[in-house]
């Protein structure tokens, strides 16, 4: 349980103020349909974690322990200075023409927009470190989720209630401190 906690904690906060968070915004302004814009960030997070997930493990069961506590508490202090800058969305990122319908334009854009993203990687370090796909996919899709969920349906509220400078210092600071953990093994 821990696995989907630490995931879930992890990614939840470090999504805050992340371009896929914006991409949401930006989704649920466009479309006004909160409903097929969740189903279509719920199917591509399950899809693009689960992959990584995937991904994690594999790497884990192949490469000498040592050297996979190093590099992932090294990954997880990376990713703490990364959260720190901020995502724009770039013109790429647009989600393609509105008459294909905001499932299927949330679907494919979400699942593009994340791979290579700070949360995919974070989960393939949290599968590494966990070796369990179905765990850590649960953990970092339920984060995703509940970052992006409040997203659609408050819109830019959130982001007035909840300056994103301050949720990119509290996710650095988790990353901060999840790398030093793994890297003294606690």
């Amino acid at each position: 349980m821990d696995s989907v906690l630490t995931s879930l904690g992890l990614v939840a906060i470090a999504e805050m103020g992340d371009k896929t968070q914006l991409l949401a915004l930006f989704l649920a302004t466009r479309f006004r349909r909160p409903w097929p814009i969740i189903g279509g960030i719920l199917a591509a997070t399950v899809a693009n974690h689960l992959l990584a997930s995937v991904i994690g493990v594999t790497v884990a069961d192949r490469i000498p322990l040592d050297w996979l506590r190093w590099g992932l508490g090294a990954s997880f202090l990376v990713m703490a200075g990364w959260t720190l800058i901020p995502d724009k969305l770039d013109d790429k990122d647009e989600p393609p023409r509105k008459d294909r319908g905001a499932f299927l334009t949330t679907l494919v854009t979400f699942f593009f927009v994340e791979m290579g993203d700070k949360t995919q990687i974070a989960t393939v370090a949290l599968a590494a470190q966990f070796k369990s796909v179905w765990l850590v996919a649960t953990g970092t899709t339920l984060g995703m989720m509940l970052a992006d969920v409040p997203a659609v349906f408050l819109g830019e509220r959130l982001t007035r209630a909840i300056p994103a400078a301050t949720m990119r210092y509290c996710a650095a600071g988790l990353f901060v401190l999840f790398g030093v953990a793994v890297l003294i093994g606690w």
